[in-house]
This record gives C-alpha cells, sequence and structure tokens, in this order.
C-alpha cells in the first residue's frame, strides 16, 4: 500500500533513496520543458530557415508538442495500469526518439511540426509515470511535498534551457538541439531502467478491459473535487504555456529585442518559480495544501490585474523591469498552485492512479495549449493579450477551486 510518510524505501540495487528518486521523477518531468525551453532561442533561425510569413506561426512549434502530450497520456496511464509502470516509460521514451530522428531529417516546416507531435506523444509516457509513481508510493501532505521537490528541480529546467539552446546554436545549426534532446532521452532511459523498481501495486494491477477502463473515468470524471482542481491546474497551466509561447517575440525581438539576452531574462523569471516550488515543499506540511495554494491563486489574480493596468497605462509596452518582475510574481504564485492542486485532485483516487493521472495531465495539457494557442495567436505586437490571459485564466482558476471546494476557501 501507499507509504504516508517518510517518502520512498533506503535505497536498493533496484531502490532509489529519497534524493534519487525525486531527481528521477523531476528528470521525467523535467524532459517536457527541456523539449520546449532549449528550442526558444533558435525560433528566429527556425523561421528564417523555412521562410515563414507570419511570425506567429513559429509559436506552433510549442504548441503541437503540447497536443502530443495531451493527447497520448490517456493512452499511457491505461497502458501503464495493465502492463506496468516501467514498460510503458520505455514505449514512450522510443516514440520520443523516434520524433527528435524526424525533425533531424525535416525539409519543410509542416514535417517539423509533425515531428514536434511525434515528441510530445513520446515524452507523455515520462509526465504521467512520474505523477503515478509518486501516487504509488505516497500520499496527504507528504505526495505534496514529494511533487514541489520534483516541480523545484524540474523548474530549474527553463533557468538553464534556454542558455544551452543558445550555447548550442553558437557551436551549429538549430538541429543541434534535437541531437541534444535524443541524448537526453537515451540518459534518462537508461536510468530509470536501471534504478526505478515496478510501483504499480499487485492489487491495482488492472486486465486490459475497456469496461476497467470506463470505469476508472467514471470514478475521476464524477469526483468533484478532481474535476474542479483538475481544470484549475489547466487554467494555470494556460497562462504558462501563453507566456511561453509568447516569450521570444516579446524578449527577444520585437517588444524588447534582448538578442543574446533573452535566456538570461527568460531564467530570471523561472528561477522564482522554483524559489516558489522549494518553499512550498516546506509551507506545506505546516499551512496545508488548501490554504496556501487558495491564497497564492488569489495572488495570482491580483498580481495578474497589476499587469493589464501596467499595460495599459504603457500602451502595452511597459518597461522591461516593471513586466519582468510583476511575471516573475506571477509565476512564483503559479508554483505555489499546481503541486498542490495536482496533489489535492489525486488524493481520492489512489485505486485508479494511472488512468487519474493520465486524464488529468492529458485534459490540463490539451486545454492549457489550445487556451494558450488562441492568446498566443492574439499576439500584436505588444504584451496585451499576454496580460489579460493572465488576469482572465487567473479568475476562471479561482472559481474553478471555488466550485470544488462547494464554494468556500481555505479548508484544511
Amino acid at each position: 500500500m501507499s507509504q504516508s510518510s517518510g517518502g520512498p524505501a533506503p535505497a536498493s540495487p533496484l531502490r532509489p533513496g529519497f534524493g534519487e528518486f525525486v531527481a528521477l521523477l523531476a528528470l521525467m518531468m523535467g524532459m517536457t520543458a527541456f523539449s520546449i525551453d532549449n528550442l526558444l532561442p533558435a525560433f528566429g533561425v527556425i523561421g528564417a530557415d523555412f521562410a515563414l510569413t507570419d511570425p506567429n506561426r513559429v509559436q506552433l512549434l510549442v504548441y503541437a508538442y503540447l497536443i502530443g502530450i495531451g493527447a497520448a497520456q490517456l493512452i499511457y496511464g491505461t497502458l501503464s495500469d495493465v502492463v506496468g509502470r516501467r514498460p510503458a516509460l520505455a514505449a514512450g521514451m522510443l516514440i520520443y526518439a523516434g520524433g527528435c530522428v524526424l525533425a533531424l531529417v525535416a525539409q519543410s516546416f509542416e514535417t517539423l511540426i509533425l515531428a514536434r507531435v511525434v515528441q510530445g506523444v513520446g515524452a507523455a509516457a515520462a509526465r504521467v509515470m512520474a505523477v503515478a509513481i509518486v501516487r504509488d508510493r505516497v500520499e496527504g501532505r507528504e505526495m505534496a511535498r514529494i511533487m514541489s521537490l520534483v516541480l523545484m528541480v524540474f523548474l530549474t529546467v527553463p533557468i538553464v534551457a534556454p542558455a544551452i539552446g543558445s550555447l548550442i546554436l553558437m557551436a551549429g545549426s538549430w538541429h543541434l538541439i534535437f541531437v541534444a534532446m535524443l541524448a537526453l532521452a537515451v540518459a534518462l532511459t537508461t536510468w530509470f531502467m536501471l534504478r526505478m523498481p515496478e510501483t504499480l501495486h499487485p492489487e491495482y494491477r488492472k486486465p486490459f478491459s475497456l469496461r476497467a477502463i470506463g470505469a476508472g473515468m467514471v470514478t475521476t470524471l464524477t469526483n468533484r473535487r478532481a474535476v474542479g482542481y483538475t481544470l484549475a491546474v489547466g487554467f494555470m497551466t494556460g497562462a504558462l504555456m501563453t507566456y511561453v509561447g509568447s516569450a521570444s517575440q516579446i524578449f527577444q525581438t520585437d517588444i524588447y529585442p534582448l538578442h543574446e539576452w533573452f535566456a538570461a531574462v527568460f531564467a530570471s523569471v523561472a528561477a522564482l518559480m522554483a524559489v516558489g516550488s522549494f518553499l512550498n515543499a516546506s509551507l506545506v506540511r505546516r499551512i496545508g495544501m488548501r490554504r496556501l495554494s487558495h491564497g497564492a491563486a488569489c495572488g495570482f489574480v491580483a498580481v495578474s490585474a497589476l499587469l493589464v493596468g501596467a499595460s495599459l497605462a504603457y500602451a502595452g509596452r511597459p518597461p522591461l523591469l516593471v513586466l519582468c518582475g510583476l511575471i516573475a510574481a506571477a509565476q512564483f504564485l503559479f508554483a505555489l498552485c499546481v503541486s498542490n492542486f495536482n496533489s489535492i485532485a489525486m488524493e481520492p483516487l489512489g485505486a485508479v492512479a494511472g488512468t487519474a493521472a493520465s486524464f488529468m495531465g492529458a485534459f490540463t495539457t490539451l486545454m492549457a495549449a489550445m487556451l494558450a494557442l488562441g492568446i498566443g495567436q492574439a499576439y500584436d505586437g505588444t504584451v496585451l493579450p499576454l496580460t489579460m490571459g493572465y488576469l482572465g485564466l487567473g479568475a476562471l482558476t479561482v472559481l474553478s477551486v471555488l466550485w470544488a471546494e462547494k464554494w468556500r476557501l481555505f479548508g484544511h
């Protein structure tokens, strides 16, 4: 059964200790971010190479990848409940590697977009397995603590990934970035297969049955808390992905043409997210998941309102320090919300953890991709679409949490 405290058992030849357990899961989650963020500095070069006339089209390299992740997560969660977590992860990494190879030989932008979808389909396995494995091993506040530590390490990826991408571009073409992604997938698969045991509880292993899969989906969809907090994660992630998709145009080429300084600015904002996740890991035990995340969600709305105000005051182009400071504050609050929202949503669903994790991951990723695509394609040379998107999605997050908690916030 799940351990209620203390984290994973001591290390053995095929059982990582607590630190290695968190690091491996963080790499599984972090690969999804690395595959987005280290490509951002190459957007301008890729657009030029494929002679794109609409600069907003290059954003599709982010959203196509996210759509692939979202669409495939339902498959991996269900598959892992039948065959186990290890085979499901291995299958996903093989697909991801295929997407990397396709990107390396792409002769058109459309083929590159297809490669990104394939990469997303493969990367979905790592994302789903990370959440399901944590739920297999721990629960409650301990789950929230581990997820916060995983998220903290995961959030260091956006700090370094754009810089890595920039360095790779200095050494050669944007194709080398996909070589780096392929190398990461090989390293992750090797580490996982050597050190991570099968965590699916024997009593939770299910035969392949459409009826059983349907029953797991019904259990997930009929739980008000799970649905409400899943919606909240989707809205918050949509805000984050809107920022990621537009960041290169905002900070690298158009509004603030920072060029080689883009990676440093992007990293500074991401660093606040990592700090927020680190603090969450310790605060959640003292304050509780609900009080902490509810307060952060309300704070996100307040900061977003300031972002809109600053944008309007400066005709959509506020001073760089003002914009970065407020976005960093919003992302700090994001980090105090999302891992707790995920943990609260998963808490009552231990018996269908794989199916639940896959449904929630698929729904929130697709939801975030569609929201971010809509807002990102409205980019007009100002930050108004971004900041108004933050405010609207933040308000919808609070409404979703209110509904999940039967219109009461800050409970235990």
